[in-house]
């Protein structure tokens, strides 16, 4: 960082060479800056840019001690992007997207090719945030999410796509939502985009698939197996949907619509087909990746909730078969009774 009233102060690379009457090419071939009890750069660690305190780089040449930076953290002080990320716990890629707050944006200042920020401005910017009086769900208390339900993919979205690494916690407190509901979104949308890119790079498992994506591998354990799903759901959503085609043409099924596929737990593949035709034999149909085809005794509840497998009886019947038959013999399993 530059402290507080040191500015004027802050050289480049560029300014060092130039002090030694020496092109910069020259000057990073020949590494002066790398000899021993040469300054440190006054920026983070990692920075394209090395900064360096002007003071202590005059005392090293001319053979002086070299005088020690400010300790105390001043309101002034002027923090780099990583800086900033670590002020307020964040990643410096979370940052990047904060940085465009207007507030932030009127507070930049750009010291030596580097933008910087007042430590007063980003602790202003932090104070402000979203759900500050709840740290834990990052909202505020007795709330509900501060994001209608119907937009959080989609915002959560934009938030992957700036930050690959972003966490629950972050997303949390960037969108005012329930801690659940973040990992959630995240969750399903690493899920649907490792999947996509394992179809396009078939020999990549899961877990690699997540590292190309940039995905830190400490936070994706559910979405690594949430993915596996996803992608036995896309090879047998060709068969279910000619299973509905079937069931359409048997008059037992008003649309000739595949169903919608859904994931139970993360770890399997669920759908369900409404028969909504006037002699349909059951209400719908269920297949399961687990045991194949049974009847469903509701239309709005077709598909129930938990691990246990719902008992035969008034409405539920198991189809026999396998766990994936021809269309035709789901058709002829379904006016069997005893099938």
């Amino acid at each position: 960082m530059i402290r507080a009233g040191r500015q004027h102060l802050m050289r480049t690379l560029a300014d060092l060479a130039a002090q030694q009457g020496v092109g910069i090419d020259h000057y990073t071939r020949l590494k002066p800056y790398d000899a021993p009890g040469f300054p440190k750069p006054i920026n983070s660690q990692g920075s394209r840019i090395r900064l360096y305190d002007g003071e202590q780089v005059d005392a090293y040449l001319l053979g002086k001690p070299v005088p020690p930076l400010p300790e105390t953290e001043d309101d002034g002080d002027l923090l780099d992007r990583r800086e900033c990320a670590a002020l307020i716990g964040v990643s410096p890629r979370s940052w990047d997207v904060y940085k465009n707050d207007p507030a932030l944006t009127r507070a930049r200042i750009e010291a030596g090719g580097v933008e910087h920020w007042p430590r007063h401005a980003v602790q202003a910017f932090q104070a402000g945030r979203p759900g500050d009086a709840a740290p834990k769900s990052g909202r505020p208390r007795n709330t509900g999410d501060q994001v209608p339900r119907d937009q959080v993919h989609a915002r959560v979205a934009k938030l992957l796509d700036a930050d690959p690494t972003i966490s629950a916690a972050t997303v949390t407190e960037r969108l005012g939502v329930h801690r659940n509901t973040g990992q959630d979104a995240l969750t399903r949308l690493r899920a649907d985009r490792i999947a996509d890119h394992i179809q396009a790079h078939p020999t990549l498992t899961p877990a690699e698939a997540a590292a190309q994506l940039g995905y830190p591998a400490l936070q994706v354990r559910r979405a690594t197996a949430r993915a596996e799903t996803v992608l036995r759901a896309r090879r047998v959503g060709p068969y279910l949907a000619e299973v509905a085609a079937a069931l359409h043409r048997a008059g037992w099924a008003k649309e000739e619509a595949a169903p919608d596929v859904q994931f139970p737990g993360d770890d399997r593949v669920v759908a369900a087909l409404v028969l909504d035709g006037d002699r349909a034999p059951a209400p719908a149909v269920v297949w399961d990746e687990r045991y194949g085809w049974r009847t469903a005794a509701s239309r709005r509840h077709p598909i129930t909730k938990g691990a246990v497998l719902p008992s035969e009886g008034e409405g539920v019947r198991y189809l026999a078969g396998g766990i994936a038959p021809p269309p035709g013999d789901v058709v002829a399993a379904l006016t069997t009774p005893d099938a």
